[in-house]
Order: structure tokens, then C-alpha cells, then sequence
């Protein structure tokens, strides 16, 4: 089947995708996408295909290709890779790699033992990708349990960051100021109690918590985490961004780069807390890009946006 290049040098163009891969299963739907699981007939690699309505993107095709662009950029072991583009018909098709090891809270919940330095061993894993972003120039904008994902169901997966949706590339001349994201989550606070740092069923009243950074290390949830748990935490949410603590320093904290963070089970309270804070925090989400294509792209007409 030919192939050829058509517009930007990273999209390909194919007459038809499927002749290239077999779709499989759906993995997942979103507001103006659907995931599935093909399998490259020509090396039998399994990977996981983004299936985006072109119609949908009319008029916001910047949004995708603010995606594409930053996913280009990067290539790091605990960020979900993008090995290749194609347009087929009326669909952009981004193939992503795969994994397959579920999300985050899923684990918190399912897993019978988990301590802090389960916890220190993941943060750190995040905090690495994180800083390689921001050393590139590159902030997600959207970090929360849902978008970290494990790689493979292995006990001792690694990580993987996903989902750059709403990812932004610094810029010397602008300054980021977009609502966007999952108001509340601080991924470490939830991962050690199992509850989010600011909550209010107001929205007004749960953005000034986080302007003013107003949180407690609450009893009895808190009650068998180390001094050392909490410092880091601290430092993280520091409301001065000149005090507040970068990547680097972050791992450079006895709690992720020494022997602080505690073996103790802290499993049962954290499944318990986030069985039913997860659901509550999904309804919070902001859809909010830069030019508003979140919200465009949730208001379309209801047609099919999938893998056609």
C-alpha cells in the first residue's frame, strides 16, 4: 500500500490504516478520541492507537498539534512514547505505546500491602520524568492518578506519565495562566492517605484553599506517617515558588534519595479514602486548554468520534 508524506513532516498518509494494523479491542473513549489495541502486521508489535474525528478538530486542529509537537520532543522510560502518526480517511491516528498495567488509584485499592517507600519509589520515578519535561521546556498541566499509568502488571512496574492533552511548551513571551486540569489532586498527598490536600463541594471556596495552599495533615489519616513524609510534602507545597522546591531538590530529599520513608502497611486507610474520593475528584475536572478546545470538544454534536 503506498505511503506518503502529506502536510507537516510528521503525519503519514494511508489509504486505509487497517491495512497496516488489526484492530483489536477499545481501551478507552474520551471527549473527542477513542483508544484501541492493534497489532502492526508487519512486526506483530502490540501498540495502543489514538483515533482522533478529524471534523471534531475543525477549527481547533492547534490543540492536537500542541500534542503531537510536545509529544515529539520527548523520550523518557517513564513517559508513554508516540511512535507514529497517520491520516486515513476522516482520522487522525496516533500510535502510542502500549501499557497495559492500569491506573494508579486502581493499585492503591487492589493492592494488600503498600508503604512509603512504595510511595518514595514511585514519586521519584515521577519526579525524574517531570523534571526531564521541564528541563525541556515542557509542562503537563494535568498530573493525577487517571493519567499515571503502569507500564505492565508486573509487581514492580515502573510508572508511566500520560496524556499531554493540555501540555504546554515555555514560552519566553508568555506566561501560563489557563484553569485547566483536576482541581485539589496532589498525587504524593493522595498516594499516602488516600484523600486529596483541598476539598469543597464550592468551587470558589476550593480555589482559595489552594491559592492560600491551606491544608492539614489530618488525624488519624496522618498518624503513622514519618516526619520525613511530611517534610517533603511541605517543601512540595510551598506556596512561594521562589521556597517552593524544585525537581531537582525534590530528589535530592532524604525521603526520596535516603532511607526515611517508613515500611510500615499504610494500605487500609488509603483504600478506603480513595474508593470514594476518586469518583468525587473525576466530577472537578476542568477540560480547559489554552483556546478552550476542551470544552468546544465535549459540546460536539454527539456524533461518533472514534476508529471508523
Amino acid at each position: 500500500m503506498p505511503l506518503e508524506e502529506d502536510g507537516p513532516s510528521w503525519k503519514k498518509r494511508a489509504d486505509d490504516i487497517r491495512e497496516i494494523y488489526e484492530f483489536r479491542e477499545v481501551l478507552g473513549t474520551g471527549a473527542f478520541s477513542e483508544v484501541v489495541l492493534a497489532e502492526e502486521k508487519s512486526t506483530r508489535k502490540l501498540v495502543a492507537i489514538k483515533c482522533i474525528a478529524k471534523k471534531v478538530l475543525e477549527g481547533k486542529e492547534n490543540s492536537i498539534e500542541n500534542e503531537i509537537a510536545v509529544l515529539h520532543k520527548i523520550k523518557h522510560p517513564n513517559i508513554v512514547a508516540l511512535d507514529d502518526i497517520y491520516e486515513s480517511g476522516g482520522h487522525l491516528y496516533l500510535i502510542m505505546q502500549l501499557v497495559s498495567g492500569g491506573e494508579l488509584f486502581d493499585r492503591i485499592v487492589e493492592k494488600g500491602f503498600y508503604t512509603e517507600r512504595d510511595a518514595s519509589q514511585l514519586i521519584r520515578q515521577i519526579l525524574d520524568a517531570v523534571k526531564y519535561l521541564h528541563d525541556m521546556g515542557i509542562v503537563h498541566r494535568d498530573l493525577k492518578p487517571e493519567n499515571l499509568l503502569y507500564y505492565s502488571l508486573d509487581e514492580d512496574s515502573k510508572i508511566m506519565i500520560s496524556d499531554f492533552g493540555l501540555s504546554k511548551i515555555e514560552s519566553s513571551s508568555s506566561v501560563m495562566s489557563t484553569a485547566c486540569g483536576t482541581p485539589g489532586y496532589v498525587v504524593l498527598i493522595s498516594r499516602l492517605c488516600g484523600y486529596p490536600p483541598f476539598y469543597d463541594e464550592n468551587d470558589t471556596k476550593l480555589f482559595e484553599q489552594i491559592l492560600k495552599a491551606e491544608y492539614e495533615f489530618d488525624s488519624p489519616y496522618w498518624d503513622d506517617i514519618s516526619d520525613s513524609a511530611k517534610d517533603f510534602i511541605q517543601h512540595l507545597m510551598e506556596r512561594d515558588p521562589k521556597k517552593r522546591f524544585t525537581c531537582e531538590q525534590a530528589l535530592q530529599h532524604p525521603w526520596i534519595a535516603g532511607d526515611t520513608a517508613l515500611d510500615k502497611n499504610i494500605h487500609q486507610s488509603q483504600a478506603f479514602n480513595a474508593t470514594a474520593v476518586v469518583r468525587h475528584m473525576r466530577k472537578l475536572q476542568l477540560g480547559t486548554s489554552q483556546d478552550g478546545s476542551g470544552q468546544a470538544m465535549q459540546e460536539s454534536n454527539g456524533e461518533r468520534l472514534g476508529c471508523s
